[in-house]
């Protein structure tokens, strides 16, 4: 039960991390797009980028045998979702104009890349 806790609340701490940074990467605004505009594509975006650091902060409790281990891959974690943020705009040059003008195609871009990124660092993760 105590471990639970622990993993627990250090994945939730990594997350609010997360979510603290991403917000703070793009160059729109999240939570008044998502809040007060009611703007789908930031929820898919946003939420979809948490989600794939969450696939991988799973991976990292999964594979690893103490929670120094774990703190360790999800910093891994959270460098791999930066990274394809990055490599998402990259490809999409016009991506942050596009989320603010609620284009779904965008949103789902990004949500795409930080799942596949979340899952393929999970796998990739070991004790």
């Amino acid at each position: 039960m105590l471990a639970f806790a622990a993993y627990f609340a250090a994945a939730l701490a990594f997350c609010v991390a997360f979510c603290i940074t991403y917000v703070w990467l793009t160059p729109h605004r999240e939570f008044q797009l998502i809040v007060h505009e009611h703007n789908a594509s930031a929820a898919i975006a946003f939420g979809g980028s948490l989600i794939g650091f969450s696939i991988a902060l799973a991976g990292a409790i999964h594979n690893t045998q103490a929670p120094l281990q774990f703190v360790a891959w999800g910093f891994v974690a959270f460098a791999v979702q930066v990274l394809a943020y990055r490599l998402a705009r990259f490809g999409h040059p016009g991506l942050s104009q596009a989320i603010q003008q609620n284009a779904i195609a965008a949103a789902l871009w990004v949500a795409a890349v930080s799942i596949s990124a979340g899952i393929l660092s999970a796998a990739c993760m070991s004790p």
